[in-house]
């Protein structure tokens, strides 16, 4: 989904080019995934945010005996996902569209994914109770923060990873396969594969 969307700016940054070199302004979805800031607060983005509001409440209050192991509407919502996943109720994301998801991968319960950019878990990898991925950060000027300006950072998160209940992993951070984090870290840089981390900031 970051690709299609970096794709569709060059597209129209190239058609700017050769129509007397004026490009369009990008829209606020347009930036959010290509990295740049955006304003939060825009219209297209809200609607998306209902439409994953509606996917997620579906998943969280539908009996798990119908629902199945991911909700049809938050199933459907997800940017790419292999087979044989499990989703814990509660759930909570963003957009949805930006998480991708490999074979056999877990989510405990009270997970919440702000997919403000791309988050992608790899194959059997688990996450505990109330683990929380925040890909959006927000201005540091104040008066730029309370008007909805922020950045979308992506996280990757390799293959047969434990992430311990009640971590958090901050924007722009990549997770090697076999790690573990320790419950209750807070991730605000890479890991590298085969290590243990855990503390605030996290470390081995």
């Amino acid at each position: 989904m970051q690709e299609l969307g970096r794709l569709a700016v060059v597209v129209q940054v190239l058609n700017g080019l050769f129509s007397g070199g004026q490009t369009l302004a990008l829209s606020e979805r347009q930036k959010m995934e290509t990295g740049q800031w955006y304003c939060c607060l825009d219209p297209e983005l809200e609607s998306l945010r209902m439409r994953a509001r509606e996917a997620v409440h579906e998943h969280n209050t539908t009996p798990p005996g119908r629902r199945g192991s991911v909700g049809p509407a938050l199933l459907e919502l997800f940017g790419e996902t292999a087979g044989d996943l499990m989703i814990e109720a509660p759930f909570h994301c963003a957009y949805g569209f930006n998480i991708e998801l490999g074979t056999g991968v877990y989510l405990n319960a009270g997970c919440v994914i702000l997919d403000t950019a791309s988050v992608r878990i790899g194959s059997q990898t688990m996450l505990g109770p109330h683990v929380q991925i925040y890909c959006a950060e927000h201005h540091r000027d104040p008066g730029k923060r309370k008007h909805g300006l922020e950045i979308a950072r992506p996280v990757d998160i390799g293959q047969n990873v434990w992430i311990g209940g009640g971590a958090i992993i901050l924007g722009g951070v990549c997770v090697g396969d076999n790690s573990i984090i320790g419950a209750g870290s807070i991730v605000t840089r890479d890991v590298a594969a085969s290590t243990i981390v855990k503390g605030n900031p996290a470390c081995s």
